[in-house]
């Protein structure tokens, strides 16, 4: 072999064993024996991707229709919508784009109730399920609304003092309360919703009815008020078994008599008698609970502790007794729908509710002195009703001093005869009528105590002596701050029993507000309003009474 050719066949033959080495090789690599099975896979993610992009997009239309749905048969199911339930619903479908699903909803309605519910089924066109054989899927939505008031009981608190004459807000306040009647009375089922009105200013007034049930103690007959102690409003119970000091009737802020009226008593005594002023219990009449509020009239100081713990105890169970026997017999003076009431806190079926409205801030509570208190206990007053001729006992000089005729005597005006003289003579004159001692109880229904002591004894004890005796001697009170303490602790044992709390600030001064805010159920319940914006406070309590919700 020359050595050309040794050149030439050594690199050819280096050459081929290498290329023999490289098809050797790819014999043995296996690749492309994952190709297929790529392909396959591949193909099955495109189907998958595209099944999930079909129920995305079907769980949209879904929510979307829900969402609408839901909001329609709540607007349908609200009391105060004026339109029909269909139209509504057929409404929020269109304005949303979907009124090609609409479907004529099932409506049950009556007094106090609405009930709407409306449902959806429909085909949704799939992109992508029809490569697995499923071209739609059914698109389904269901809801159903109600509004409804259950069995409600209310206490409507309302600031009758003298400062409600101001600034129309009596009217006003009359006006809103009306509307409340209304609104919560006409969407209400009979028989489910009771009412008691509790008009408050310095005390709070009850009917005889509702007195004859309660153990308090008779120290006088002329009018219905109980001076509770401050543990009373600790809690919401109106003990019956317990016995309650009775509030005297009598009048603290002006001198005048009253012996020589028809009417006898007092004006404007701290427990008013007047049937304008006691409380109204359990009634849910519209028009007997509009004809009341219509004749309210606004006198006295302001007492929110007691309007409050009233209202509370009207809501309480341990009233039911009383209650039960109110409503009972042939002419009851309760309806006999209420004899189970007041319900059991436990009762998850009764709401209890107390609006509490004042344009002020808690002022003093008067009231007598045990001293010059106790039933039966006597006076040193006479009067003779047929002379109008008082007299009023001297124990030092063991004398009587007879009002009118500035002199004193050994016996009352009316026991007998007194000597009288002119300017030339003397002579013996009888006396008509007879003289009748007074017990306290009648002393001070008939006769202010400014008189009694300035009067009677003030022209010949002295005014001041007179006073410290007869005036500032004879009554004392429960001031301002005292009363705010009281009013915080019945609004929390209200709160604690679960029964809701809304508050009304009419045009109150701020230290009122903090009141009514720190008494209320939450910020949101307490109002603070002024003029006519008393009527949408009002209005807004009512709306939230009522149960407006989904129900599927």
């Amino acid at each position: 072999m020359s050595a050309f050719d040794q050149k030439v066949r050594t690199p050819l033959r280096r050459v081929s064993s290498s290329a023999l080495a490289m098809f050797s090789a790819f014999r043995r690599q296996e690749d492309g024996v994952l190709a297929k099975p790529m392909v396959v896979v591949s193909v099955l993610m495109l189907i998958v991707g595209g099944i999930g992009i079909d129920l995305m997009r079907y769980e949209r239309d879904r929510t979307v229709l829900q969402y609408t749905l839901d909001r329609a048969v709540l607007a349908a199911a609200d009391l105060d919508q004026p339109f029909e339930p269909e139209a509504v619903v057929e409404d929020y479908l269109t304005k949303s784009g979907l009124a090609e699903y609409y479907e004529t909803p099932f409506v049950d309605m009556g007094q106090g109730y609405r009930k709407v519910e409306s449902s959806i089924e429909t085909s949704f066109a799939t992109q992508y399920l029809g490569l697995v054989g499923n071209t739609e899927l059914t698109l389904f939505a269901r809801a159903r609304a109600e509004e409804s008031i259950d069995d409600i009981e209310i206490s409507l608190v309302l600031d009758v003092s003298g400062s409600m004459n101001s600034n129309s807000r009596l009217p006003n306040l009359k006006v809103a309360a009306k509307q409340f009647v209304d609104a919560i009375g006409l969407n209400t089922i009979d028989g489910k919703m009771s009412m008691s009105i509790i008009p408050y200013a310095t005390q709070v007034s009850g009917p005889d009815e509702l007195y004859a049930q309660l153990n308090t103690a008779v120290e006088q007959p002329y009018s219905n008020c109980i001076n509770f102690d401050a543990s009373d409003f600790n809690t919401t119970t109106l003990d019956l078994d317990a016995t309650y000091e009775r509030t005297m009737h009598f009048a603290p802020w002006y001198a005048t008599d009253r012996r020589t009226d028809d009417t006898r008593l007092v004006r404007l005594p701290t427990c008013d008698d007047r049937a304008s002023r006691e409380m109204l219990l359990m009634q849910q009449d519209e028009d007997t609970l509009k004809g009341f509020i219509d004749g309210l009239v606004a006198e006295g100081n302001t007492s929110i502790d007691l309007g409050m713990k009233w209202g509370t105890a009207l809501l309480d169970p341990s009233l039911n007794p009383a209650i039960v026997n109110l409503s009972s017999g042939d002419d009851p003076y309760i309806s006999p729908d209420f004899a189970t009431r007041p319900a059991a806190y436990t009762d998850a079926e009764t709401l209890k509710i107390i609006v509490l409205m004042t344009d002020g801030q808690n002022t003093s509570q008067y009231y007598i002195r045990d001293h010059f208190r106790d039933a039966g206990l006597m006076s040193d007053v006479w009067y003779n009703d047929a002379a109008n001729v008082y007299s009023t006992y001297n124990a030092s000089r063991d004398e009587y001093w007879w009002d009118g005729f500035n002199r004193w005597e050994d016996h009352p005006y009316g026991e007998g005869e007194y000597r009288r003289c002119g300017y030339y003579s003397c002579w013996w004159e009888d006396e008509p009528g007879s003289a009748e001692r007074l017990s306290y109880v009648d002393l001070w229904a008939d006769t202010s105590l400014r008189y009694v002591s300035d009067r009677l004894f003030g022209d010949w004890q002295g005014t001041n002596t007179a006073r410290n005796t007869y005036y500032y001697g004879a009554y004392s009170t429960v001031g301002g701050s005292a009363k705010n303490n009281r009013t915080q602790a019945i609004c929390d044992a209200a709160k604690a029993e679960g029964i809701i709390v809304y508050t009304i600030g009419f045009e109150a001064p701020s230290s009122g507000q903090a009141v009514l805010r720190n008494c209320a159920s939450s910020d949101a319940h307490f109002f603070d309003v002024d003029g006519l914006e008393i009527n949408d406070a009002f209005a807004s309590i009512a709306t939230s009474i009522r149960q407006l919700r989904l129900t599927q």
